[in-house]
């Protein structure tokens, strides 16, 4: 089992920025790769960012690439997402998830663990 613990989320105005944290605990070893995911009300939830274990690998969703950056610390088991130029159509809950595989994925059915999410708002 991992366990996943969100923070850093709250509410910035437009052009902004945010660093979310993801702490992870449990058996991290067996760990491949972990992704940030967030859900609007009334939407479903959609891929931001993903980073394979040793950092090397990266993927991006085109509405974030460029504004957003994901990296991790292994040493604290743990993976940031840095939000850049924030804006109001970026609010939701975010997500932390990572996953027992190979390869990093964009999809929410391949993730094996959730974190409890942290509300991201931004205000225009």
């Amino acid at each position: 089992q991992v366990q996943l613990v969100e923070s850093g989320g709250g509410l910035v105005q437009a052009g902004g920025s945010l660093r979310l944290s993801c702490a992870a605990s449990g058996r991290t070893f067996s760990v491949y790769a972990m992704a940030w995911f967030r859900q609007a009300p009334g939407k479903e939830r959609e891929f931001v960012a993903a980073i394979s274990r040793n950092g090397g690998n990266t993927l991006y969703a085109d509405s974030v690439k460029g504004r957003f950056t994901i990296s991790t610390d292994n040493t604290k088991n743990t993976v940031y997402l840095q939000m850049n130029s924030l804006k109001p159509e970026d609010t939701a809950v975010y997500y932390c998830a990572a996953r027992v595989g190979v390869v990093i994925a964009i999809k929410s059915a391949s993730y094996d663990y959730w974190g409890q999410g942290t509300q991201v708002t931004v205000s225009s």
